[in-house]
């Protein structure tokens, strides 16, 4: 990656992405997004990545959109913001979205502050969770923004829309237990990195396949309607019944528990 913005590793099928732009409180210029969209185009061919975590360098996730260095570029908010028809994702909208469309768990290490589209990327991962010190903010409004990095498609899904109102209409900033009551993290852990890896090594021990057909099938579904709920429920056990990584999964619960997977089929 260009000057290391995005440090990507990976340890036994778990891939560590971490945002490193700590002279900046890690803040987003435009080739941290663009690194962000090459990173997450590179975890979605690899498929034996089986469980993503991604953080922040030095104590902090994201302080937010370097407005100064984007106000200073007239072609950089282009970059940004340009898309070839309204329905698609732009490069902005891709750092938060392109988390939900992996087709892997996503789990979110969040520090210090999270602030603007530091949230709107956190809100991309499955899982948030936070150390007791973090700060969150959706802080557009305070410059005269509205949030578009489609954060928003999370944000529907795990709080009511007056809190999101407030939330967004205010700009304040919340302390880890408040997010917490509100729905935007799932855990504090005064240990979150060790959490988090603790927890995909958990998932990383279920079937690759099982797992991207549950995230496909609940984040499609969550505001589906009964019937498409339905035929995606049933196309999916198909699936997976087909599959050898179902086979495999019995044998680790019946014969021999270190009987590894195979790589996650190409139809997720």
């Amino acid at each position: 990656m260009e000057r290391e913005l995005i440090k990507l590793t990976v340890d036994n099928g778990i891939a560590h992405v971490c945002l490193n732009r700590p002279s900046k409180i890690n803040a987003l210029n435009v080739e941290m997004f663009t690194s962000i969209d090459n990173v997450i185009k590179q975890l979605r061919g690899d498929k034996r990545i089986n469980a993503v975590i991604i953080s922040g360098a030095e104590g902090n996730f994201c302080s937010g959109l370097d407005v100064k260095s984007v106000a200073s570029s007239p072609t950089s908010a282009l970059k940004l913001l340009f898309k070839w028809l309204p329905g698609n994702a732009n490069l902005a909208q891709r750092v938060s979205l392109g988390w939900q469309r992996l087709p892997v768990p996503v789990i979110a290490v969040l520090e210090g502050c999270c602030y603007g589209g530091g949230i709107q990327i956190a809100l991309g991962a499955d899982i948030r969770i936070a150390t007791p010190s973090c700060k969150l903010s959706i802080m557009e409004a305070k410059w005269g923004l509205v949030p578009d990095m489609a954060g928003l498609v999370a944000l529907r899904q795990i709080m009511p829309k007056d809190k999101a109102l407030m939330l967004t209409y205010t700009a304040d900033i919340l302390t880890a237990e408040q997010a917490l009551e509100l729905g935007l993290v799932t855990q504090i852990s005064d240990n979150a990195y060790e959490c988090a890896t603790a927890l995909a090594q958990k998932i990383s021990r279920t079937s690759p396949d099982a797992n991207a057909a549950i995230k496909r099938s609940i984040n499609q579904s969550w505001t589906a309607s009964v019937r498409s709920l339905l035929a995606r429920e049933s196309l999916s056990q198909i699936r997976l019944l087909l599959g050898k990584n179902r086979v495999i999964a019995a044998i680790r619960q019946t014969k021999n528990p270190d009987k590894a997977y195979r790589s996650r089929q190409s139809w997720w």
